[in-house]
């Protein structure tokens, strides 16, 4: 059966926001919280960025939902090492509620030590090996590791949690699904893709759980939340490797100067009209997810948790 959760937007938000949004999602009936990974928001508009590991040390305080972040990079920023005691602490804070969604990243945020940005196959290979690196400390062995992208001398976590952490890996397309069926606890994805979803159960993803978001903007004014999405996250709109390449939030807010109205009226759920709202996240049930996390754009929180308490969450069941 699907769960449905809180997707808490670090770019979009300070942290003050993100916590009250996550006492209104455990209030609303969101069963988990998922939180984006930035070291940049995606455009100057959305204006936030704080530290994820930080932010998780504070939800674990604040809620006793489950966690997931959608998702980390762990191989350039931060080395899987470092990410690995960072994931053992969140887990540990949160009492195992924890699961560690990675992905290859983007340039937006894994430019900033001024390293060179491979391309993808690359990338997916670092990914590949960095996740080895973590499970082998996740293990509380002392650890040593000499490999292509990462060296590792003598490791140890300490601080771990007793059940092993699940490692969800994050893809867009057949060859990024194939490697999270081969690597990873789960499949992460923002569309509900079924041939996406089926290329993850071939490759050695079966019977393992599938975890993917939108965004929606529940407004009572369709037209101002049209806007508000165009506004705040045109870059959900942005086609093929663009969102993965460009360094800076000045290049998004460039390319997303060609994302119209339009594209965000007819692929975003906006407005209060419910069955709009359930129709696109049912389309991620009858898909095949397992966990769907709803994000809501804009400042109107109150009215769309409210909403979905009251309206679409029983309406898709949740």
């Amino acid at each position: 059966m699907t769960s449905f959760g809180y997707f808490l937007s670090s770019e979009e938000f300070t942290p003050a926001q993100l916590l009250h949004q996550a006492r209104m999602a455990a209030d609303a009936g969101f069963t988990r919280l998922a939180i984006s990974d930035h070291y940049h928001p995606w455009t100057d508009a959305q204006g936030n960025s704080p530290f994820v590991w930080s932010m998780i040390g504070a939800l674990s305080q604040t809620v006793d939902l489950p966690v997931t972040t959608l998702v980390t990079c762990p191989t350039v920023r931060l080395h899987p090492a470092v990410t690995a005691q960072a994931a053992a602490t969140s887990s540990v804070l949160l009492g195992g509620r924890f699961a560690l969604g990675v992905g290859t990243g983007e340039a937006l945020n894994e430019h900033v030590h001024g390293d060179r940005w491979p391309a993808f196959e690359e990338r997916a290979d670092m990914l590949e090996e960095a996740v080895d690196v973590m499970r082998k400390l996740f293990t509380g062995e002392q650890t040593s590791h000499c490999g292509k992208h990462y060296r590792v001398d003598n490791a140890r976590l300490y601080t771990r949690p007793e059940e092993p952490l699940p490692i969800l890996v994050s893809g867009f397309g057949p060859k990024a699904a194939g490697l999270a069926g081969r690597i990873g606890d789960g499949f992460v994805t923002m569309g509900p893709d079924e041939d996406a979803i089926g290329s993850f159960r071939e490759a050695g993803g079966a019977g393992k759980p599938v975890v993917g978001g939108l965004k929606v903007c529940w407004d009572q004014d369709r037209e101002a939340a049209v806007d508000t999405v165009h506004r705040l996250w045109p870059t959900e709109h942005l086609p093929g490797e663009l969102n993965q390449i460009l360094p800076t939030p000045a290049h998004f807010e460039q390319a997303t100067e060609l994302v119209t109205r339009a594209q965000v009226s007819e692929s975003v759920a906006c407005g209060p009209d419910v069955e709009e709202h359930v129709c696109a996240v049912r389309a991620y049930v009858t898909a095949g997810f397992d966990e769907v996390y709803v994000g809501q754009v804009g400042q109107g929180q109150e009215e769309f948790f409210a909403a979905y308490r009251d309206k679409v969450l029983p309406a898709l069941g949740g």
